[in-house]
């Protein structure tokens, strides 16, 4: 992650302009044991399928990521130019750790992995992304949801 200080001075005073909105306090919900509990995943990596071409600026909308899609059809299309891809190029659990949650499904850990993953790019204004993020809401119920890891990037 970039420090403020290391980025060039323009970029830091776009980014000390921008609005932070208040989004309150969100209480803990309960639920049953991790052990019994159904993960998805949601990434703010600008992930998607390479078929559905990448996140433009302003996006803020969000990609489906079937469990069972191949590492070879995700593709990274994060706008930022301060995001260094490195890492995910050499391992996709990086941004997106579908992996390592099957193998904490397998080893009784969690319940099981959904069957449906959500990306947003997150060089987007979190005002402008609510609405998605709202809309989420169904999807994760219909698919059994009852945890989410969120992956900042």
């Amino acid at each position: 992650m970039a420090r403020l200080e290391d980025l060039p001075t323009g970029m830091v005073e776009h980014m000390k302009l921008l609005p932070c909105p208040d989004l309150g306090e969100t209480a803990c919900a309960s639920g049953p044991p991790l052990h019994r509990r159904r993960v998805a995943i949601v990434s703010t990596a600008g992930l998607g399928r390479k078929s559905e071409g990448g996140f433009k600026p302003g996006d803020a909308d969000y990609r489906v990521l079937p469990a069972n899609l191949p590492a070879s059809d995700l593709t990274m299309s994060h706008i930022s130019v301060n995001y260094d891809r490195t890492g995910f190029q050499e391992d996709i659990n990086i941004a997106f750790p579908i992996e390592r949650l099957k193998e904490l499904a397998n080893a009784g850990e969690i319940g099981s992995v959904a069957d449906y993953h959500y990306s947003f790019m997150g060089a987007s204004d979190p005002v402008l992304m609510q609405p998605a993020v709202e809309s989420l809401i169904g999807p994760l119920k219909a698919d059994g949801v009852d945890a989410v890891v969120l992956i900042p990037v």
